[in-house]
């Protein structure tokens, strides 16, 4: 309870384990409570609840989210693109706590502005006309992206993982998902009955995505002015750098796997989809 005594408080703790390893935690204001060796349970709960309150406070995500959702009306199509934005922001969010990921200073607004530029993209796509049958691409791709955008808010907060870093971050996953399914649970019902009885379902959804659209640009010329007051700087090509390019070549590696085995697997949904369709009007 030390934010009082200013402004702006920062505090440093230092705290030795019973095996003599030394953990240093530093925090601004009021942290609540901080538990110094947790157990695994207590980890992955304090890491669920702060994946849930991020998604539900990331305004930019959720709009994102929406933007995928708002044209889809069948379950397949919804399960395939919210399943590809899980394992795509997934894989980054490891990968950045893990280490992966540049820490150069124009990164983080890098990807601010990426993420706006994902809504925009998805809000003009919706309005030209939706191509739902690679959606699921889009969302892994732009998944990518959201995933450094949720390590960045994740970063602070790993030191009280204790021991359990796996497990937390899994655990951040697991309350990101749970906000997002209960803000698709809640947008769904809403759009279906909007497009029923307020609006025709093609004008409705044109008037939301240029609304999204409209807010998402500003968000996007904003922050790539602030972008450009970074400069960009090349490493040298020492060891150091060798290492860093060959760790980004081994997440472009796991990141084409994981989209070579999604494709697969929607090619066969897709498939036996087709062929239950077919059978079903043989019979009839």
């Amino acid at each position: 309870m030390l934010a009082h005594l200013g402004v702006k408080t920062i505090s440093v703790m230092h705290f030795v384990t019973p095996s003599g390893t030394e953990r240093v935690f530093q925090y601004n204001s009021n942290p609540g409570l901080v538990r110094l060796d947790p157990n695994w349970f207590q980890a992955a709960w304090t890491f669920v609840a702060l994946g849930f309150k991020h998604i539900l406070g990331g305004f930019d995500h959720l709009l994102f989210v929406f933007c995928l959702v708002v044209p889809i009306r069948r379950a397949r199509p919804l399960v395939a693109v919210i399943t590809s934005f899980t394992v795509a922001h997934s894989i980054t969010l490891i990968a950045a706590a893990l280490g992966l990921a540049p820490n150069a200073l124009w990164f983080p607004p890098l990807i601010e502005m990426l993420i706006a530029v994902s809504i925009v993209y998805m809000a003009l796509e919706n309005i030209i006309g939706p191509k739902l049958e690679r959606r699921w691409l889009i969302a892994f791709g732009f998944g990518l992206v959201h995933g450094f955008g949720f390590s960045f808010a994740l970063k602070e907060s790993l030191q009280f993982a204790g021991s359990h870093l796996l497990t937390s971050l899994l655990a951040f996953n697991v309350g990101v998902e749970l906000g997002q399914l209960l803000v698709i649970a809640v947008a769904i019902p809403v759009l279906v009955a909007l497009f029923r009885w307020v609006v025709a379902e093609r004008v409705g959804v044109v008037v939301i995505s240029a609304i999204l659209a409209h807010s998402a640009w500003h968000w996007m010329t904003a922050r790539f002015a602030t972008l450009r007051e970074y400069q960009l700087t090349l490493q040298p090509m020492d060891a150091v750098m060798l290492a860093t390019l060959l760790r980004w070549a081994m997440l472009l590696l796991i990141v084409l796997g994981v989209g070579w085995a999604l494709s697969g697997a929607w090619s066969r949904l897709s498939r036996a989809g087709i062929r239950n369709r077919e059978s079903g009007i043989g019979t009839s």
